[in-house]
């Protein structure tokens, strides 16, 4: 299912907290791009971290090339920039979303979060 949307020239589909947990809950992976600070506050439950500074050096050995990759920041524009590095670095365009709203809205519209280191 086509979920998102996607704008001319971005190698991602744009997606709402919602979307993301959908798929999520059917197997892909939330990739929290936030410094180790703004990860301790709280964060997509399940959610791998590799801050934006560290992506290029840590993206291909941390991340699975066969899972849909969902990117999430403060308010989507590190976790796009992240899925341009990974679209890059050779991960399938087809399997990088960006999460539009980021951490702080997935938070308010109580899905599932973990706290702390």
């Amino acid at each position: 299912m086509e979920r998102g949307r996607q704008e001319p020239g971005e190698p991602y589909r744009r997606i709402s907290v919602q979307e993301a947990r959908e798929m999520q809950e059917e197997g892909a992976l939330v990739v929290d791009v936030r410094r180790p600070d703004e990860w301790e506050s709280g964060r997509a439950a399940g959610a791998v971290h590799i801050p934006v500074d560290d992506f290029l050096a840590e993206a291909e050995s941390k991340l699975p090339k066969d899972a849909d990759l969902l990117f999430i920041c403060a308010a989507g524009v590190r976790s796009a920039l992240a899925a341009e590095m990974a679209a890059a670095l050779g991960f399938e365009t087809e399997r990088l979303y960006n999460i539009e709203a980021g951490t702080p809205k997935w938070i308010e519209a109580e899905l599932p979060a973990d706290y702390g280191a």
